[in-house]
């Protein structure tokens, strides 16, 4: 009998990526680019079912501001099944919510601690974002929002027509401070004063086609639109415009909140008080959990304006009020604002040495480096064009070095870094020395545009 070649078995997790390419929606993100299989996680490391390790640099898009499965987050969950409270409330008031509650106001802004009312929403951020429209829109009587040029609210219909890539809407852009590529060529200082410039023209001229709108939004720091931080005296300004016209400011700190921008809510540091706060991500400990937090002068909604099955995520809120004391007892906000300065340090020096960086930025832990095409003419103010087919090689390269990153930005140009707060010292070094050994690689692999040869750093000949 003729001797039969035995073929080995495909590992489990490629069966496991491989259904999931055939099961799921065309519509899946984070799974294209970073094909693993998370079996266990701890901290700021992830375990693939195909046994190697991960620093996980994503956190759950912002969301883990501890890390995976702090204990103190454990904790707090396993003490509500343990009790035997229920899971599901609806809306209805218990011991877990008012803790969270109590917890969450007392990390806010005095002034709008003070006189404050909350509204839990359905699970996701978006959400919130849709019932800031709805409440000033009640509150105020008017229609229009005003929006910024390169924000991301999420991804229902109305958080999306205020974002930057919407196609069909009345929502009326702004210019967002841009420093690297300013919209009005000059950056800096100059450049976030024309844009404030430009909002207080368009509001005051009667002839500019924009009434006075129900609201504004913005966020404190750009995440997706590629980690831009804004000055603090240009959302001093936003909060002068606004206020000074009766105009409700919305500040979306679904991804900036928790400590991640070196203050407790990214806003601290300007020292702003907005109308209305949107939260989500980090305030449910790892579980979607999103609110709304206003002042209660615009409390004007009927029973039932805004509802969802889901407000009531008592697992959520308990994990929530753990991760929001932890990070205020042990000052992970001041932490997270200390080692970013230092982090962004680094990462300019590395941008030193390669002329395919051209711009390194952030606040706190939430960190962008903006990857340009070398070869190509810097227009006026210094920048170059995108390079995304490179951040896309680089962030294939921390992948296969154990290093997990995303991309953000007008054209998917820039790597971005959100680890959690939790981060030793170590950990921020093994981080930035995986992130220059992966733009090293990619640099020489990466073939430059029209067939030149790859990107190199200074110094060196390919």
């Amino acid at each position: 009998m003729a001797l039969t070649e035995t073929v080995p078995a495909a590992p489990a997790h490629e069966g496991i990526l491989r259904r999931q390419s055939l099961r799921e929606s065309a519509a899946r993100t984070y799974a294209r680019s970073l094909p693993i299989v998370p079996v266990r996680a701890r901290g700021l490391t992830i375990e693939g079912a195909d046994g190697r390790r991960y620093l996980d640099c994503l956190s759950g898009a912002g969301t883990l501001a501890l890390g995976h499965n702090h204990p103190v987050v454990l904790e707090a969950i396993r003490t509500v099944l343990d009790s035997g409270a229920p899971l599901h409330v609806l809306d209805l008031a218990t011991p877990v919510k008012d803790a969270f509650t109590t917890e969450l106001f007392a990390t806010l802004p005095g002034e709008l601690a003070e006189k404050a009312r909350i509204q839990f929403c359905g699970p996701a951020g978006t959400d919130a974002v849709e019932a800031a429209f709805k409440l000033v829109r009640t509150a105020t009587g008017r229609d229009g929002l005003m929006a910024f040029s390169g924000a991301y609210h999420g991804m229902t219909s109305e958080a999306l027509a205020a974002s930057g890539g919407a196609q069909h809407t009345s929502v009326v852009r702004l210019p967002y401070p841009y420093d690297y590529r300013c919209p009005f060529g000059t950056g800096g200082e100059r450049g976030a004063e024309l844009a404030a410039r430009w909002t207080q023209n368009l509001l005051d001229d009667h002839k500019s086609g924009v009434p006075s709108p129900a609201g504004m939004i913005l966020e404190p720091v750009q995440g997706e639109g590629g980690v831009i931080p804004a000055p603090d005296g240009w959302l001093r300004r936003m909060r002068e415009i606004t206020a000074a016209r009766q105009i409700p400011l919305i500040v979306d700190e679904v991804q900036t909140g928790v400590g991640r921008t070196g203050a407790f809510w990214a806003v601290d540091h300007s020292g702003i008080v907005p109308d209305v706060i949107v939260l989500s991500k980090a305030i449910g400990g790892s579980l979607p959990l999103a609110v709304i937090v206003y002042r209660e002068e615009l409390d004007a909604w009927q029973p039932g304006a805004h509802a969802g099955t889901f407000r009531g995520n008592q697992l959520a809120m308990a994990a929530g009020a753990a991760t929001l004391a932890y990070v205020r007892a042990n000052g992970l906000d001041r932490r997270a604002g200390e080692l970013g300065a230092r982090m962004l340090a680094r990462l300019t020096s590395l941008a030193a040495a390669h002329d395919c960086i051209g711009d390194v930025r952030g606040r706190g832990l939430m960190l962008g480096v903006e990857l340009v095409d070398r070869d190509a003419d810097a227009d006026a103010t210094g920048a170059r064009p995108a390079a995304p087919e490179l951040a896309a090689a680089v962030r294939d390269a921390c992948l296969d070095r154990g290093l997990i990153v995303e991309l953000g930005g007008r054209h998917s140009a820039v790597v971005r870094l959100l680890p959690p707060l939790t981060i030793t010292d170590e950990q921020a070094d093994a981080i930035l020395d995986r992130l220059a050994d992966a733009i090293t690689a990619a640099v020489r692999t990466t073939p430059g545009p029209m067939g030149s040869s790859p990107t190199t750093m200074r110094g060196t000949t390919p």
